[in-house]
């Protein structure tokens, strides 16, 4: 892919819960250029492994990429958009989606600055994908992200909103069913909205209903998709079924957003954030479906003030790409350097 050269702009990564992302974003034009993308060395690719050896996995996989991708030197500068709660020096609190149930802090921006030889910034990667939508967003905002969890960030007076121990931003993490056998999310907790309403959680309650109702699965669209056995279905079988129409795996993804739409609904009633930008890979992998279905649970639930229209108009689905983090990180890591720079057209 062709852009301006590893060392004249700034390395850029996005570590998810599947996939790291690096590319390179350059300050002056602000384009993103050399994207790569690879399974991120965590319990996706070895789920029985030790939190300790994954989070070293992890750490040393970034580095050997920064090298693989400068050449061997020192790059100009370093941004990591990260999958966790992150604390203003970049200390990463947990990370359920990448190593599993909370292990020791981990200080991710001290240990990259020390192996690169160059200064580096860590934050969360909904905080940094939020900076890609504020050149274009002309107020306040909340960006939703819908992949292997849930997490949002909000954007406001030109900051995102996090206190200095990386508190805020995790509606994945809010327990919206407290009975003792409701799902298991990747952080131990039982209930939260990511193990109900993220990819993994639809996932689970797809399977479920198809398991439940093997006669209703197996007549189907997704019960066709996946040969009628509940064991095939995964996400991408689901997206294509709800893009679709099929009514067996649209109403069980209705099932899981009542969650969600109540989640949004406190922010809105609490903040009165007017505009939610959609998403991660399963959101936008749905893609305007998606987005009606939520629609329409929150008008179901209600917005206090708003009538339909309004519900409609404050949610919206963002880039059908999957660099929002990098764009974002390049971004951020333009505002805190001191070097002229031209935003990109939005």
């Amino acid at each position: 892919m062709s852009g301006v050269p590893a060392e004249q702009g700034f390395t850029v990564f996005d570590v998810g819960g599947t996939t790291l992302r690096v590319g390179t974003y350059d300050p002056a034009t602000g384009t993103l250029s050399r994207v790569r993308r690879m399974p991120v060395d965590g319990m996706h690719r070895d789920p029985g492994a030790p939190v300790p050896v994954l989070q070293r996995r992890v750490v040393e996989q970034i580095v050997r990429e920064t090298a693989a991708h400068t050449g061997g030197r020192p790059p100009r500068a370093l941004g990591v958009a990260f999958a966790g709660p992150i604390t203003a020096a970049g200390l990463v609190l947990a990370a359920p989606t990448v190593w599993g149930r909370r292990g020791e802090p981990l200080p991710l921006g001290e240990l990259l600055t020390k192996r690169t030889g160059a200064p580096a910034v860590v934050v969360n990667d909904l905080t940094a994908a939020a900076w890609r939508y504020a050149a274009g967003e002309p107020g306040d905002f909340c960006l939703l992200t819908v992949s292997s969890g849930i997490g949002n960030k909000v954007f406001r007076g030109g900051e995102v909103l996090l206190d200095a121990d990386g508190h805020g931003g995790e509606l994945g993490h809010w327990v919206c069913d407290p009975s003792p056998d409701a799902p298991l999310c990747d952080c131990g907790g039982r209930g939260h909205l990511g193990a109900i309403a993220s990819g993994r959680g639809v996932l689970a309650a797809t399977r479920r209903a198809a398991r439940a109702d093997a006669s209703a699965f197996g007549r189907s669209g997704l019960g066709a998709l996946c040969e009628g056995r509940a064991e095939h279905i995964d996400n991408r079988a689901i997206a294509e079924a709800v893009r679709a129409g099929d009514s067996f795996a649209t109403e069980v993804l209705r099932g899981t957003l009542t969650a969600l739409a109540q989640a949004i609904g406190g922010v809105f009633a609490s903040i009165g954030v007017c505009r939610y930008i959609l998403m991660g890979g399963f959101a936008l992998a749905v893609g305007e479906p998606y987005r009606r279905l939520l629609v329409a649970e929150l008008t179901r639930l209600g917005c206090f003030g708003l009538g339909p229209k309004q519900i409609d108009a404050m949610v919206s689905l963002g880039a059908a790409d999957d660099d929002h983090g990098l764009i974002g990180m390049g971004r951020l890591l333009a505002e805190r350097t001191p070097v002229p720079f031209a935003r990109e057209a939005s």
